[in-house]
């Protein structure tokens, strides 16, 4: 049912995986169910692609929804991984499109490495059987999870991570990430505003290493912190903000939705029922014209 809101608190959620990468909806989808859901605007995030940005604006258009076409870029940091949400990049950039190429072809290396990883422990998936579950999209540790659920192996995505596909688990494989100046300036070239993703969830060590990270990626040309997420609690959510007060970011927020991929995830809700306001998004359209 829709709510009655006022333009700068119109709930939006700016994180939103489809078919395009590892979400199970398609990007028409998506925006079908941010408009029964009420939503104001949703942000198209798939991963290491812009696959999903064009058909998620033309639904988009058809039924009152506005899209914020977008893309997550993996980049490594010392021993962190790093995602940064790039928002309204321009198609067809050819320094973006080489870092996002380049991304797609380590995932595409390594998954043949964590299927034999998977044979070798007695839970075999076939490469078939991952394209198929993939459907065109970004094929990635999130598919080769539902086919294990689906073949009996686990009973759930969280276990085939923790035993299988994460880091450090008996068929995990790293694969190859661009370092951070390189991902934000392709963003940059692209005109895309680039975002640090849900920053503690990242792993740093402590307080003072999250900060020398977010200090680092500023000079590097980060222009905002994903401070609202589903899983923060109150007080993530203040040590985001102070994060970004402190190094004169903007801030965003959203869900990281992947569909019944992550069934606790409802788009446009975080923890408690809380909502991202449109003001967050307007904000974010000044920073583009800025750059």
């Amino acid at each position: 049912m829709s709510l009655s809101w006022d333009d700068e608190n119109r709930p939006i959620d700016l994180h939103v995986h489809t078919t395009a990468s590892d979400g199970d909806t398609s990007p028409a989808a998506c925006v079908d169910e941010a408009k029964r859901l009420g939503l104001a605007a949703i942000g198209i995030t798939d991963h290491d692609t812009v696959a999903g940005n064009a058909e998620a604006e033309a639904r988009g258009r058809e039924v009152g929804v506005e899209v914020v076409p977008g893309v997550e870029v993996s980049v490594q940091h010392e021993r962190l991984t790093v995602h940064i949400l790039g928002y309204f990049p321009e198609p067809g950039v050819a320094e973006l499109e080489a870092v996002l190429a380049a991304l797609r072809e380590h995932r595409e290396e390594r998954n043949p490495r964590i299927l034999r990883r998977l044979a070798e422990v007695g839970c075999p998936v076939t490469p078939d059987e991952l394209a198929a579950e993939a459907a065109g999209g970004v094929a990635g540790r999130p598919h080769i999870a539902a086919v294990m659920i689906r073949k009996g192996y686990v009973g759930n995505l969280q276990e085939a991570f923790d035993r299988y596909l994460a880091k450090g688990a008996a068929a995990y494989v790293e694969r190859g990430k661009p370092a951070p100046d390189l991902g934000i300036r392709a963003l940059l070239a692209a005109r895309a505003v680039p975002v640090l993703a849900h920053p503690a969830a990242l792993g740093a060590r402590s307080e003072s290493d999250a900060e020398a990270l977010v200090a680092a990626l500023k000079e590097m040309g980060l222009r905002g912190i994903e401070a609202y997420y589903h899983a923060y609690s109150p007080g993530q959510v203040a040590a985001c903000l102070g994060l970004a007060r402190r190094h004169g970011l903007l801030v965003t927020g959203g869900t990281d939705y992947h569909g019944s991929r992550k069934p606790e995830v409802q788009m446009g809700r975080g923890s408690g029922g809380t909502h991202v306001p449109y003001r967050v998004l307007a904000e974010l359209k000044k920073a583009r014209e800025r750059l």
